[in-house]
């Protein structure tokens, strides 16, 4: 068979799929000035043309590429649930994907998979049984009370411990429980009717139902107040408390962790990160004080709300219509396969992926990425040799960091070997629950031993890209690759306004206020000189203070705390992106303008192309509770307005909002 050449394969794929990369200035509103509203004037028609389907809660260029990759996935799985002699990895996910798609089966079996998990709870009879319960829900990916798993040591990361950190939450954030204004009151009371009902659902009178979810209020209203805020979180150094088992015995004195750890078939737990050791301490009190019925309450909600999405209708029903209708505004269920599709890419996904980058993402195709990446790496380089607030020690050892970054584009190296799980036709919900067994103990597997640097947190084909500070890894999968963010057939302009300043964002963060903490080899260890620091922190405290004062949505502001790490990478991966395009065109002729727009000007739009986004008020209101990231129209406007060479590109003029007075304007990398 004739190879397909790179060409070959994407050009199928954009044909298959509608997909292209570039601007359209038919997307444009060129009533609004670039200068008053840079956002609204490169994607104001876009943003009136392109409502929110009903079955989403927001709607941009994210949500397009992911629907067209999403029938790109089905279709894989489709023809492996069909597949007559299927190899290993169709089999799995054929199997997995069939079990999901077999609703009379579903509807057929009740909550009669669950049955012998609901029997376990209504037999607890002592507190040592409630402890070895949450054990066995942490085994099949139930996660109630706190979470436990495995990480590199912070302060080794050649080395995996365990590690346990606060959780057991029902709602999406522990101020969800605490505020007090009108709204949070009235959100509370819909996830008390919720509760209930899906405890009716389960079997429990409307009466039992009722006094069950009080005590589940009674646990997790307590189990938030012990937690930190998400900004808390954001400190790596305040949440690392490495311990021994003895020392953590000693701290709570009424959970047994021989029996925890005996349950989870961790026999030599070694030292343990405790990441909110308050929070363990309130978990504590509250297992010596708590009546058994409330556990029991607690631990059958958390079983059947886990399950609900993989149960029949009445719970899918109703599991949407508090977390989709209610908190993100969501109008109408996705269609049964997206769902499936995404329990199985979550969940097998680089069985799924393997698949995928067989059809779609040759291996020729990371040559193309590795050179935009070098290019970056290159312009960060620069950026951090002409930066006059760093002084040379931080400088050598910030040079250092950059130059052991690991790059991985695409697909692992290595593929997750996923022989040992069993997955078959039968029960949809207990395919999810072995998976989740299954991922559990991979993971606990790994305390004790060496950091696997080969390893992957995305699969193949997820729309995203990250940056590890533990691993010193930016990782781009082979989803993200894709049109409006890379198209090897668009100009300069739009592939560095679009991956370019992807590359450059994850870059920045091992560089942000949480990544500028960890070393090359991704050691949480403070490696800056006093003055480099407080240099640093000066800067950051100007981004911190300029998204304070936007408004996300009604009467939230927006968090400039918890979203500043993403939003400095923002303003460092376009500053660094933009200066390796420059350097790209330089190497070529001077190109001519496209649709009137200079190839300066194509990479700012490009840019807020990416971050086009219809929102509906719900998920806006959570997500600047709870996200780390900006709103997507202040992801344009707040760095470009910093930005001289914005300012250069569209001519904005002293005193617009998209020119910051220089007093104001922020920059760091």
């Amino acid at each position: 068979m004739r190879k397909r050449t790179v060409s070959a394969v994407l050009a199928s794929l954009f044909l298959t799929f509608g997909l292209r990369a570039g601007i359209d200035p038919k997307d444009f509103d060129t009533s609004v000035k670039p200068q008053d509203d840079f956002y609204e004037f490169a994607n104001g028609r876009w943003l009136k043309t392109n409502p929110v389907p009903p079955e989403y809660s927001s709607w941009g260029a994210f949500n397009e590429l992911d629907e067209r990759n999403k029938l790109a996935l089905r279709k894989i799985l489709d023809q492996a649930a069909a597949a007559k002699t299927p190899d290993a990895n169709q089999k799995l996910v054929g199997d997995f994907y069939a079990s999901g798609m077999d609703i009379t089966a579903i509807e057929a079996a009740g909550t009669r998979p669950l049955r012998p998990e609901l029997d376990r709870i209504a037999g607890l009879k002592t507190a040592t049984d409630v402890q070895a319960e949450i054990a066995r829900l942490h085994l099949i990916g139930v996660p109630v009370c706190f979470g436990f798993g495995s990480e590199p040591d912070p302060k080794n990361s050649d080395v995996v411990i365990a590690a346990a950190g606060q959780g057991g939450l029902g709602l999406p954030d522990r101020d969800y429980y605490l505020r007090d204004d009108e709204k949070s009151q009235k959100l509370r009371e819909q996830y008390i009717t919720h509760v209930a009902t899906i405890l009716r659902l389960g079997g429990e009178s409307i009466e039992g139902a009722m006094e069950q979810t009080r005590a589940v209020m009674r646990i997790e209203t307590a189990l938030a107040k012990g937690s930190k805020t998400r900004v808390e979180l954001r400190d790596p150094v305040a949440n690392y408390h490495r311990m021994t088992e003895a020392e953590l015995m000693g701290q709570t004195l009424h959970f047994d962790w021989p029996v925890y750890f005996a349950a989870i078939g961790v026999t030599s737990p070694g030292d343990i990160d405790i990441g909110q050791p308050e929070f363990f301490k309130t978990l504590d009190g509250l297992l010596g004080t708590t009546p058994l019925a409330d556990w029991q309450a607690y631990l059958r909600w958390h079983l059947l709300h886990d399950a609900a999405s993989s149960l029949g209708a009445d719970f899918v029903d109703e599991n949407f219509d508090f977390y989709g209708k209610t908190l993100t505004g969501q109008q109408k269920l996705r269609e049964r396969w997206k769902r499936v599709l995404g329990v199985v890419n979550g969940m097998v996904g680089e069985a799924l992926g393997q698949l995928y980058v067989g059809q779609y993402f040759p291996p020729e195709s990371k040559a193309q990425m590795l050179k935009l990446v070098h290019n970056l790496e290159e312009a960060l380089r620069d950026r951090i040799n002409k930066l006059e607030w760093m002084d040379e020690p931080t400088r050598k050892l910030a040079l250092a960091k950059l130059d052991a970054f690991t790059v991985k584009i695409g697909y692992p190296d290595n593929w997750r070997d996923y022989s040992a799980l069993k997955i078959d036709r039968g029960p949809f919900v207990l395919n999810v629950q072995r998976a989740s067994l299954f991922l559990f103990q991979r993971d606990l597997a790994k305390i004790g031993k060496r950091v696997d640097r080969t390893e992957w947190s995305m699969s193949p084909p997820t729309v995203n890209a990250y940056y590890n500070p533990q691993m010193n890894e930016i990782v781009f999968p082979a989803g993200i690759l894709q049109p409006p963010f890379f198209d090897p057939k668009a100009d300069d302009a739009i592939n560095y306004g679009g991956i370019g300043a992807v590359i450059g964002h994850e870059m920045t963060h091992g560089f942000d206020d949480q990544g500028r903490q960890f070393d090359a080899k991704g050691n949480l260890t403070d490696w800056w000189t006093s003055q480099s620091a407080t240099n640093f922190q000066a800067r950051a405290k100007g981004i911190v203070k300029q998204f304070d004062d936007y408004v996300a949505v009604d009467d939230l502001h927006v968090n400039g705390a918890l979203t500043t790490g993403e939003n400095i990478a923002d303003l460092g991966g376009l500053k660094i992106a933009y200066a390796a395009l420059q350097q790209a065109l330089a190497e070529k002729p001077a190109p001519d303008k496209i649709d009137g727009y200079t190839p300066t000007q194509r990479f700012f739009l490009s840019w807020a192309t990416v971050w086009r986004t219809n929102q509906r008020p719900e998920v806006a209101r959570l997500r600047a509770q709870t996200d780390p990231h900006s709103p997507p129209r202040l992801r344009v406007l707040g760095p470009l307005s910093n930005l001289p060479e914005f300012i250069d590109a569209f001519d904005v003029p002293e005193g617009s909002p998209m020119r910051r007075a220089p007093a104001d304007r922020v920059e760091i990398w």
